[in-house]
């Protein structure tokens, strides 16, 4: 068995297609609508990965700020290696996107930095 794709919901699909497109090299398939459900998708595609990201839009759908929600945390996305990392987050911060975490080694054995996307969610940037 193994992880085909992660769907996340969000208000903004076309700011955050760009946001993964620009900074993690993601290609993007076609946009998919439902008109009925006013639902719309698209799938991201990173280049040596088999797991995609499906990014959804449906104005039905909606955050509430007051709840905080148990299940995912993060997505980790794997650059490759220590300049890597620091490049990506420079970047990221750079275009004054929310770094959470600079690059650092963790207690646990992992180079990484955390950002948080368009949206708040936040992604940790590995080698």
């Amino acid at each position: 068995m193994k992880i085909a794709h992660v769907a996340l919901w969000t208000k903004d699909i076309e700011r955050m297609r760009q946001f993964y497109e620009t900074y993690f090299k993601a290609q993007s398939g076609e946009r998919y609508e439902n008109t009925n459900r006013g639902f719309a998708s698209y799938f991201l595609t990173f280049s040596e990965s088999e797991v995609r990201l499906e990014l959804m839009q449906q104005p039905t759908i909606t955050y509430r700020p007051e709840e905080t929600p148990l299940g995912w945390a993060h997505l980790a996305i794997s650059v490759g290696n220590e300049p890597a990392v620091n490049a990506l987050t420079k970047a990221i911060s750079d275009e004054g996107h929310t770094v959470i975490g600079q690059p650092r080694w963790t207690g646990d054995g992992y180079y990484e930095s955390v950002v948080a996307d368009p949206e708040g969610n936040w992604i940790e940037i590995t080698i």
